[in-house]
């Protein structure tokens, strides 16, 4: 017998470690911020998370990402052609009385932003370099360094972060952005999901891009 969908939810609301650092951020539903995590004007969708020691400022992430320890999303940028990198000219305040924040250094990392689509794992250890935007359904292998786009469903690694190979061929890839499954209502996910565990990704799509389930 089919539970009452109501019975399947389990609390939406975001779960935050009481050691993570959050400032100016908004998490979607289902969301997960681990211990020590520091955010910076992030925006994270739905159901995705963030494991442990990792960082990120100035960022979209999509739904169903999954950030792994220790990765490092937008790392910090210094103002290598001043006279010195040093923060003490961009974040004088630290430092002397009546010098402030450099607001036009901050505006250029504003400017910078990384954008993380849906489904990107982010491997261990990772980092992303200011401007990047990661495709849906992308890996990002373990201690890679991205320092450009990476393609949809493209699985990177090394220093620099170059492609190894694609998740599924074009046509699957295709498919799967047209089904958009992270949009589904969480009903809809649930039902789906013993599908996800047994069925080949072809039959998966064969079966649920009708619409009627």
């Amino acid at each position: 017998m089919d539970r009452p969908e109501n019975l399947v939810l389990k609390d939406p609301e975001p779960r935050i470690h009481p050691t993570a650092e959050l400032k100016a951020c908004r998490l979607g539903r289902y969301a997960s911020i681990g211990e020590r995590v520091i955010l910076r004007e992030v925006t994270v969708g739905d159901f995705s998370y963030f494991e442990r020691h990792s960082e990120a400022i100035y960022t979209t992430i999509g739904k169903f990402c999954s950030i792994a320890a220790n990765s490092r999303i937008n790392a910090l940028e210094h103002p290598i052609e001043r006279l010195t990198q040093h923060k003490v000219s961009y974040r004088p305040n630290e430092y002397f009385r009546w010098l402030g924040v450099d607001t036009e250094f901050r505006a250029r990392r504003q400017g910078k932003s990384v954008s993380v689509g849906h489904d990107v794992w982010i491997g261990h250890g990772a980092v992303v370099m200011p401007g990047v935007t990661i495709g849906n359904g992308a890996v990002i292998g373990a201690n890679a360094v991205v320092t450009h786009d990476v393609a949809p469903y493209a699985i990177v690694a090394g220093i620099p972060a170059k492609p190894l190979r694609q998740r599924f061929s074009a046509d699957i890839a295709a498919r799967i952005e047209n089904l958009a499954w992270w949009d589904w209502a969480p009903e809809k996910l649930a039902r789906a999901i013993p599908d996800m565990q047994a069925m080949p990704i072809e039959d998966f799509l064969d079966r649920w891009e009708d619409n009627t389930h």
